[in-house]
């Protein structure tokens, strides 16, 4: 039975561009954007997830290749991909300790499952949290749900 998804997620990471960088420090990442968030008047919005995660690229191809959500993202967001890979927690306890440290000053999502996205304010404080599962749509994302979500958390809508 298991056997019969290794061909869907082995295909979904196919030629689909890895995002998540898994070697810089991820609290500097968030640092870095709410700064030029704060700088530009927008909101940032953590991917939260891996290169591991076949739905996490899948979003991140989505949201690329769509002019519309392209540019509606890059008017109104710092979008930045938070890397959370346990895999390399066994070899590297430093990385298990930031990762764990970014996952609760996010407000630990990874209970929504991956990807998740969190929306952060110009302070840095966590405004909204994002389970991707009512954004998907068959085997990818539903382009109406995805527009709302961006629409609904940009600083005009919020404020």
């Amino acid at each position: 039975m298991l056997l019969m998804f290794l061909p869907v997620a082995a295909g979904a990471q196919e030629g689909v561009k890895k995002v998540y960088d898994e070697t810089i420090n991820q609290m500097e990442q968030i640092d870095q954007a709410v700064k030029k968030a704060k700088a530009e008047n927008k909101f940032v919005i953590c991917q939260v997830g891996g290169n591991w995660c076949p739905w996490c690229l899948r979003f991140a191809d989505f949201i690329t290749k769509d002019a519309e959500i392209s540019k509606l993202v890059d008017a109104n967001y710092v979008y930045i991909h938070v890397d959370y890979s346990p895999k390399s927690f066994k070899d590297n306890p430093a990385r298990k300790k930031l990762s764990e440290q970014t996952m609760k000053r996010l407000g630990n999502p990874g209970r929504f499952g991956y990807p998740v996205f969190v929306v952060l304010d110009q302070k840095g404080r966590v405004i909204h949290t994002q389970d991707s599962s009512y954004l998907e749509e068959g085997q990818g994302y539903s382009k109406e749900k995805v527009v709302r979500f961006f629409k609904n958390w940009t600083t005009e809508a919020v404020q």
